[in-house]
């Protein structure tokens, strides 16, 4: 065994610790690769974050997926279809067993949907249709919606399937809850029915999966790796030079000032595609008063003219080129290009002007600007503290002073998430995980529900009746065409009513040794099924 140890300084500490341990051993087949984020959980109904989902769905499974082409296709079910105009059939794949060894059974598909929509779950909002779940017979469930909705497929990739017997005997039953730091045995310990199994969790440091022999799908698609290793690098130079050094196979998250350095290192490759993800900022517009600013008394966000001056203070071409290197697509949408609804006619950004923004800050009221708290993930989108530092500087040219608080993605969305909704202004990524548009509505622009399966991300508190009714007229319409018109409607309506500042859609990019054969999806996940080391 040949075992080597990276050593890092970390920006939080003047020291030098041990990060992480790599090790091959005999013929086996390890893959290692990092990211400057950790998965945070391995229950797969705690957190809606496309990192940990992604990181989670190697070990469990849905009863949908998709492959390589972005196209549905049978997981954990072999059948779905729509029997009737509220009734969705699916029938349950035989044979599949859980990591433990026990069969999978449509008890545990229905327990896991309960399990899914509680209070407190971070998931609800992909099963916000269903009003019930049939068990008809042992292979066979109906899924049964308030009013007809042709996109009920598209929402079960994103829900796991658990084992009812397991999360009973480990009194894991619920999942946690993020806000309260709140951890059970599902949150360090899986058991589920995909292609990789845990094997260690060190939390922040390293997570260590091996392959399932008794996956259901090896006959189909054999499983080249025998073990992966993951470390957390949060150094963006430890993690480079532990690719170009060999100490590493992949890099999940590339710093955009090294993309050229990797490409032109001998034994390297660098993987890019364009994503599904907008970048964007919000705003608290349903408080009396910002939780975070001098202004007190009033809340300057529930002024348009105020939304208004903030994009319009924001150079993005320039983010574009000094920030992301040119890995970035400017958009004026909540949506891109391969989201259904994507309407191209309206994806013309407001032009970048600072005087324009000065004056509508003079017409709102606040003449020499105001301050206010800025929330940042360090760790979580493609160059996310870099973009952040970008805002507040090109806001400090319009009088605004934006406090910027950039941590760790694990407290950053304790903050910002339900209940809490702590934030008065902050950057976030969404990525419509149906390939939707709708997705995206019902998450982020929606008004929120009490049990916050409607409007989860919604993080601002935005409401508008109208959209509201545009929203519940997209989620039943069947003719493609209407339903389209009817999404260019509310897009258009979110964007002319500055509900949130879309800045743009990053282009996913990955870096690996060039013996490493990969998918690498718009949606930015990453299935380990498909690694292959040459």
């Amino acid at each position: 065994m040949t075992v080597r140890l990276v050593w890092i300084r970390r920006y939080a500490a003047s020291a030098l610790v041990v990060l992480a341990l790599f090790a091959r051993t005999g013929d086996a087949k390890t893959f290692r690769w990092a990211n400057d984020g950790d998965p945070t959980t391995m229950d797969p109904h705690a957190r809606s974050d496309g990192f940990v989902s992604s990181f989670d769905g190697n070990m469990y499974e849905p009863l949908l997926r998709r492959d390589r082409q972005m196209n549905l296709e049978p997981a954990l079910a072999t059948e779905w279809s729509n029997i009737d105009p509220l009734t969705w059939r699916i029938k349950l794949r035989q044979g599949v067993a859980f990591h433990d060894g026990t069969e999978l059974t449509v008890d545990d598909v229905l327990f896991s949907f309960k399990r899914a929509v509680t209070p407190g779950t971070d998931v609800a909002s992909q099963l916000a249709m269903v009003k019930e779940i049939k068990k008809i017979d042992d292979s066979t469930i109906d899924l049964v919606t308030d009013v007809p909705t042709p996109i009920v497929p598209n929402y079960l990739v994103a829900v796991a399937i658990m084992s009812k017997a397991w999360c009973e005997a480990h009194n894991s039953t619920l999942p946690t809850n993020i806000a309260t730091n709140e951890e059970n045995y599902a949150t360090r310990n899986e058991n589920g029915t995909g292609p990789f199994m845990l094997k260690d969790r060190q939390p922040g440091v390293r997570t260590v999966l091996v392959k399932n022999p008794n996956w259901w799908g090896l006959k189909e698609q054999p499983v080249d790796l025998d073990e992966v290793v993951f470390t957390r690098i949060e150094n963006a130079a430890t993690r480079v030079a532990a690719l170009l050094s060999g100490e590493l196979d992949m890099l999940y998250n590339v710093p955009p000032q090294d993309i050229e350095r990797i490409q032109k290192t001998s034994g390297t490759k660098i993987w890019e595609t364009p994503e599904l993800r907008t970048i964007f900022l919000g705003m608290d517009q349903s408080r009396d008063e910002l939780l975070e600013s001098n202004v007190k008394g009033k809340n300057p966000f529930k002024d348009k003219r105020v939304r208004q001056a903030f994009y319009q203070a924001i150079d993005e071409d320039a983010i574009k080129t000094k920030v992301m290197r040119g890995f970035a697509r400017p958009t004026a949408l909540m949506v891109g290009p391969g989201v259904n609804g994507y309407d191209s006619t309206l994806d013309k950004r407001y032009p970048y002007d600072p005087a324009a923004a000065k004056k509508l800050l003079a017409e709102a009221g606040y003449p020499a600007g105001f301050e206010v708290g800025f929330d940042c993930p360090n760790d979580r989108y493609f160059n996310d503290e870099a973009i952040c530092q970008a805002v507040v500087a090109m806001l400090a040219r319009i009088g605004v002073k934006a406090n910027l608080l950039a941590q760790t993605k694990a407290k950053y969305f304790v903050k910002i998430n339900a209940p809490r909704f702590a934030t008065s202004f902050y950057l976030l990524g969404w990525t419509p995980g149906p390939m939707d548009a709708l997705h995206m509505l019902v998450n982020l622009v929606e008004t929120r529900s009490e049990d916050l399966r409607k409007g989860t991300w919604n993080e601002g508190g935005y409401s508008n009746s109208a959209v509201d009714q545009l929203i519940k007229d997209i989620a039943v319409e069947l003719d493609n065409e209407k339903r389209n018109d009817l999404i260019s409607k509310a897009l258009s309506i979110v964007k002319d009513d500055f509900t949130y500042l879309p800045l743009h859609q990053q282009i996913v990019v990955w870096a690996s040794r060039d013996n490493v054969d990969l998918a690498q999806l718009g949606t930015n996940d990453f299935q380990l099924r498909y690694v292959k080391l040459k």
